[in-house]
């Protein structure tokens, strides 16, 4: 592709900024302020015009120091002057923020805002972690915010090169002794400049080590994407080995390892051993029921109805099992370590599993800081069978969305463990069967019927959940061209185990179209999926929809009797390399009805890239085909 020569004119006239600008704080310059747009994303609400990382194992600790500078272009970007600080819980000596300023201009000179004592604060997150909360000052379209950051402990950080906005430069320097072995693990499209030299100015040998990356495009956001972290351009350390004369120690990040560490921590492995406190109710609980599913079913709705989530995650207790159980409240680790064990303690071969969620990213390598929750696995001739209690709505085998989140780790206490896939192999069906008649004023009266399976059950029955019926009518009545809904039912609402439906009657006066004297319908009324999600020319990220499902469609139209049909759309049928999807639409006449059968089947829960023209052509396929009209004529 060839590009104009102003492009690559502007394009190293910017590169020439980036290397001439002050990455130092408080020498911010009226040029960056009077800057009204980014010069290589025009929509950008914001971009980091500078990050400096340096972190440090030294004699005592280890220490991460952190510089940051921001441009608010704006208001949308007003998010950007919110900043938060995780640190371990209750240390607050081990984390400290300064140079935390607002720049603006005013007259055409620069003033300078401080933060203020009240736009600072600690949330207390949970027993492990707390988070320092700023909001910085003054903050207007044009301005320029900055701020240091340094903590104690931890190893070496984390460092994401890329953000939600444009990064202009972000450097990352390690300071690692030769006593330790750190593994390094790269992610992303883009591969920083590496530079290494021998740090002299310590009482050690020490290897430094910087990372660069310049002029990098803000993280885009693409419908359906699982975490668009997961393909940030960041760097992470694995602590491998210490050696020290007179000892070594090896740190190994290999699974078994990880999975043997994890076991024997102490708010993990010895709470699963922790099954006195709920004996007596489970003996009651499972009174004459010997099928495994039976005894997974009533355990699982046992501890979902009895045991609140608090929203916190972690796979380490908060309370631990037996002070949750009494309370009846407690963290995932709190509830699923208890689900476990009951399920253990009915005679099932249960183990937890470990899982990174999908807020969280990927865990790819081997590692403990990888996950941040824990769900239940029950192994099975037919292979492992998920639970998660921490949601009313969850089955066996349907987990919150937050958990599918490609692989988890199944961990036994002999030490061994597994790969888990947490990707549902099974569709999840939504059948739609409508029957209506159109009347010669083009008025349309009928009935509807809606059934949901698996993930969509539990996506439906999350979404009524928050509403009472009345509104929930009202609001189908005003979304879907003003009908009117009457005898409106559910069925299987509170019986997870079902599907749950819906049925009503109804009735519409703005379904159709006349012009003169022909009825113009688009058969699929209200149910027609008009935005096609997949419109952009090329796609970043792999698309994601969680779940294979499956949309089926039967109608059934009765034409008045003063009408003919004119014209009809014509059956079509679309079938994706490696059946990763089938649209089929079939449509009949005969007499005074019009019979119409649609399947709209995706049969993978994630496409790579390498199939993204191939999704987007079948949804343009589709989303046409569904638009079509029937056209009646007055005979």
């Amino acid at each position: 592709m060839k590009f104009p020569s102003l492009v690559f004119i502007l394009f190293f006239l910017f590169i020439g900024k980036i290397q001439s600008q002050n990455f130092e704080l408080g020498k911010v310059s009226v040029a960056e302020l009077e800057q009204k747009i980014h010069p290589l994303d025009s929509g950008a609400v914001a971009a980091v015009l500078f990050c400096k990382g340096v972190s440090e194992i030294n004699d005592e600790d280890s220490e991460t120091t952190i510089q940051m500078r921001i441009k608010i272009y704006k208001k949308e970007g007003y998010d950007w002057a919110n900043a938060q600080f995780p640190f371990p819980a209750g240390k607050t000596n081990r984390i400290s923020l300064t140079d935390v300023f607002t720049y603006n201009l005013a007259g055409g000179k620069i003033v300078k805002s401080k933060l203020k004592p009240e736009s600072e604060f600690i949330e207390k997150n949970n027993k492990n972690y707390w988070i320092k909360k700023i909001t910085f000052p003054d903050v207007k379209e044009g301005s320029v915010i900055e701020y240091k950051i340094k903590s104690y402990g931890g190893g070496i950080r984390d460092w994401d090169f890329q953000k939600e906005i444009p990064v202009n430069y972000s450097e990352f320097k390690t300071i690692i002794p030769d006593a330790f072995v750190l593994k390094k693990n790269i992610t992303g499209f883009f591969i920083p400049k590496v530079t290494s030299q021998i740090a002299h100015t310590y009482t050690y040998l020490a290897k430094e080590t910087t990372y660069i990356l310049q002029n990098l495009p803000a993280m885009k956001r693409e419908e359906y994407v699982n975490n668009v972290k997961n393909y940030c351009a960041s760097i992470s350390h694995e602590l491998e080995t210490i050696s020290l004369p007179g000892f070594f120690k090896s740190f190994s990040t290999n699974w078994p390892t990880v999975a043997k560490t994890i076991y024997e921590y102490e708010d993990f492995g010895p709470e699963l051993n922790k099954t006195g406190y709920f004996e007596d109710d489970l003996k009651l609980l499972l009174e004459e029921k010997t099928n495994p599913e039976d005894k997974m079913n009533a355990i699982l709705s046992y501890v979902k109805s009895n045991i609140k989530w608090n929203n916190r995650l972690g796979y380490g207790c908060d309370k631990g099992v037996r002070k949750a159980y009494k309370e009846k409240e407690g963290n995932c680790a709190d509830i699923n370590l208890m689900l476990t064990a009951m399920l253990r303690n009915s005679g099932l071969q249960a183990n937890p599993v470990l899982i990174s969620t999908r807020s969280n990213g990927i865990n790819f390598f081997p590692s403990t800081e990888g996950f941040n929750y824990v769900i239940a696995g029950v192994e099975t001739p037919n292979g492992v069978v998920l639970l998660d209690a921490t949601d009313e709505f969850s089955a066996i085998n349907v987990l919150p969305f937050r958990d599918l989140n490609w692989i988890g780790r199944l961990i036994r206490k002999d030490g061994t463990s597994e790969t888990v896939d947490l990707i549902p192999k099974k569709s999840s069906t939504d059948l739609i069967s409508m029957v209506f008649e159109v009347k010669d004023d083009g008025k349309i009266e009928g009935k509807a019927r809606r059934q949901y399976s698996d993930y969509n059950a539990f996506n439906f029955r999350t979404k009524i959940a928050k509403e009472n019926e009345g509104s929930y009518i009202e609001k189908l009545e005003n979304d879907n061209s003003k009908i009117e809904v009457s005898d409106y039912k559910r069925t299987n609402q509170k019986e997870i185990q079902e599907p749950v439906s819906e049925t009503f009657s109804f009735t519409g006066s703005s379904l159709s179209e006349i012009i003169g004297d022909k009825i113009y319908i688009n058969p699929m009324l209200f149910f027609l999926d008009e935005k096609n999600p997949f419109k952009q020319e090329k796609r970043e990220y792999p698309v994601d929809f969680g779940f294979p499902f499956a949309k089926r469609y039967a109608i059934i139209i009765t034409i008045p009797d003063n009408f003919t049909v004119e014209s009809l759309p014509k059956s079509l049928g679309v079938v994706m390399e490696d059946n990763c999807g089938v649209f089929k639409f079939d449509i009949t006449v005969e007499d005074k009805k019009v019979q119409i059968s649609m399947v709209h089947q995706i049969n993978e829960a994630i496409f790579p890239v390498g199939k993204y023209e191939m999704l987007k052509e079948y949804y343009k396929t589709m989303l046409a085909k569904q638009t079509e009209k029937i056209v009646l004529k007055r005979i």
